[in-house]
């Protein structure tokens, strides 16, 4: 009786787990998504794509996304002439191994990274390490678990030598330099992601290729990486262009004459126009002079492209804080062009943040405003956080135009993107493309926070109060008989009408996006709005 109870006991544990398994790993097949076609010139992946999935090399998961490593690695390994790579951060050992087959076999391989990034972390000092930031300290810490295989502790020559990327490169004598071979102390970033092979393919990235921004943390398994995408172009065209960039920063490469080009010192270069297949493309690279005029600059070619939109645009950034740029939006905004957009949340809400100034508010900087900030007369509830498991970052670049046009790359929205990186930026004019992204950040959207965060009203509350020499340039307060535009209030703002909770308010921006309101019967179909409700509302609402 009791061997038959003990029987029972661990069939039942096992009926219970397996399920719960099979579940996990058969989740993507309920949500699974078709995928979408491809341009036979121009593929985009996602590394958090929910039309794919593959299983990560080294935490042996299978999850949801396409595999960035692999597509860099493949798109290496078929190199027979030439490989030009050029990233702010190189981690991944199996890359570094792919650079090292293809010059064992012949292939000229060439790298340059950011200075910031161009020594081994496994030659770090417990002084340096010490010195890390909190989140670069964190990521210290996730590649000495990922060095240390046998887990005693301490890294051995044979353990840095099968998994330290730069070590790898280092004893294959694999050249590369980095942006102090310019002569200066590379204070801009060298914020580039492209691979160019074969004078033919390109990859441009907004992932930089380590465990973080392409699979996630390596000790928690919650994490995805940081949300990025990758493009895969067949177009000697193109990659003449970007081997013509690698080159000025190469100049007489390691060793030579100090005759490489990083920042500023790079001529100023046009954007390039070229038609690929069915796909018109412009193409330009950071930085260009703040000397010179705003229009012919990389954020002058986003302004431009954003300027062409009649119906749409939806944008998902890391960061925003390109004044110029806002203020664009907000002129295709009065032109009734639908905009939503998601941001990085530790540059979201920043004083400098450009999402401030499309929700009509303002934060200071110890009481001091942007000399050229402006909130939106006319402000959107559409902006927001995206909602991502706990360690990613929305690391994304790219926005959608009328669902035809996309803009990525390397390049962050942001003046020193513009005037002092080095950066890619592309525009491709092309609907097929353009739906892998728009579907990207139909995913991001469905699960963001929109609006402003009660903390950061507090916030702003809190300034008016501290800082009674300035003026904010638009109010949160509210008054009892002020009346309240229901098509572009504020979270807050609809929270003071009778019977208004966060919930309630949230359904109320939610539908709107979907469709104006022009009467309070409109709101009848909002659930949760009563005839009381709408009576009480009728005298504060305006359309």
């Amino acid at each position: 009786m009791q061997l038959f109870s003990r029987q029972r006991y661990f069939l039942y544990i096992f009926l219970l787990i397996f399920p719960l398994a099979a579940c996990q790993r058969g989740q993507s097949n309920n949500r699974r998504l078709t995928p979408l076609p491809q341009d036979p010139l121009i593929q985009v992946y996602f590394n958090h794509s929910e039309s794919s999935e593959y299983q990560e090399p080294d935490r042996q998961q299978t999850r949801f996304g396409d595999d960035l490593e692999k597509q860099i690695i493949d798109t290496i390994s078929q190199a027979k002439s030439t490989v030009d790579v050029a990233v702010q951060e190189l981690r991944l050992p199996r890359v570094a191994q792919a650079l090292v087959d293809k010059q064992k076999a012949g292939v000229k391989v060439r790298l340059i990274l950011e200075n910031t990034y161009s020594k081994p972390w496994s030659s770090f000092s417990s002084e340096e390490v010490n010195k890390l930031d909190k989140r670069e300290k964190e990521r210290y810490n996730e590649f000495y678990k990922f060095i240390d295989v046998n887990q005693d502790h301490q890294l051995s020559p044979a353990e840095i030598n099968q998994r330290d990327a730069l070590i790898i490169l280092q004893n294959a004598k694999i050249p590369w330099l980095d942006d102090r071979a310019d002569g200066s102390e590379g204070s801009s970033l060298m914020h580039h992601k492209f691979v160019v092979v074969d004078s033919r393919t390109v990859i441009i990235t907004s992932a930089n290729f380590t465990f973080s921004d392409i699979h996630g943390d390596f000790t928690n398994y919650s994490s995805l990486g940081n949300t990025n995408n990758l493009l895969h172009i067949d177009s000697p065209e193109l990659a003449s262009l970007f081997t013509e960039e690698f080159n000025l920063m190469w100049g007489d490469g390691p060793g030579g004459k100090p005759d490489s080009q990083f920042g500023v010192k790079k001529l100023m270069r046009s954007p390039q126009q070229l038609v690929l297949g069915t796909s018109q493309i412009y193409l330009n690279f950071s930085p260009t002079s703040p000397l010179q005029p705003w229009v012919n600059t990389t954020n002058g070619l986003i302004g431009k492209t954003l300027n062409s939109a009649t119906k749409s645009i939806d944008m998902a950034l890391f960061v925003f804080s390109e004044q110029h740029l806002a203020n664009i939006l907000e002129k295709r905004h009065q032109q009734s062009v639908k905009i939503q957009t998601l941001i990085e949340p530790q540059f979201a809400y920043r004083s400098y943040s450009e999402a401030l100034d499309m929700m009509g508010v303002a934060l200071s900087n110890k009481c001091k405003y942007e000399v050229d900030n402006h909130p939106w007369q006319n402000p959107i509830t559409s902006v927001g956080i995206p909602n991502l498991p706990k360690g990613d970052l929305l690391h994304h670049k790219f926005a959608v135009i009328d669902n035809q046009i996309v803009i990525t790359g390397s390049h962050n929205w942001s003046k020193a993107a513009n005037n002092n990186n080095d950066e890619t930026l592309i525009v491709i004019d092309n609907p097929m493309v353009a739906a892998h992204y728009q579907r990207e950040f139909s995913r991001l959207y469905a699960q963001a926070k929109p609006g402003l965060p009660l903390e950061i009203q507090e916030k702003i509350k809190l300034e008016l109060k501290q800082c009674p020499q300035i003026k904010t340039p638009t109010s949160i307060e509210v008054k009892s008989n002020q009346k309240i535009n229901i098509n572009t209030a504020n979270q807050e703002e609809l929270e003071s009408l009778s019977g208004v909770g966060k919930k309630l308010a949230q359904r109320i921006m939610i539908a709107r996006q979907q469709q104006k309101f022009t009467s309070l019967k409109d709101l009848e179909r909002i659930q949760g709005v009563s005839t009381r409700m709408l009576d009480k509302w009728s005298d504060r609402l305006a359309f």
